[in-house]
């Protein structure tokens, strides 16, 4: 997956506790523990999803001495958005055809008289 952002970027999106951890990043950074606060998970297990965070580049980690605030990246979301709206038009333009295909097959057949 590393040569597919996009895959790299949902996989990681895939899971409630990263996107709650992006959620909480995006007003501000935060430190590994104060990101674990809300969680019922130890900080090894926030780490470890963090490190998934980065490796989709959603997320950077600084280093200030022993604290190391991360930091929400919007950049690899910019590209997953473009991404589902190009593919929300073409789904809406056949929603939209198979909605005009089921009004003609639906309205009364109009018999011709003898």
């Amino acid at each position: 997956m590393a040569d597919d952002p996009l895959s790299t970027t949902f996989a990681a999106l895939a899971d409630p506790t990263r996107r709650a951890i992006l959620a909480r990043l995006a007003s501000g950074e935060a430190s590994v523990n104060e990101l674990a606060q809300p969680f019922d998970m130890s900080l090894q297990a926030v780490s470890k999803h963090l490190k998934v965070l980065e490796g989709a580049r959603l997320i950077t980690r600084g280093r200030d001495a022993q604290y190391r605030p991360s930091r929400f990246e919007a950049a690899p979301l910019d590209t997953a958005i473009e991404w589902i709206e190009r593919h929300r038009q073409v789904w809406r333009e056949r929603f939209d055809q198979l909605e005009q295909h089921l009004r003609v097959i639906q309205q009364p057949h109009k018999e011709t008289a003898p």
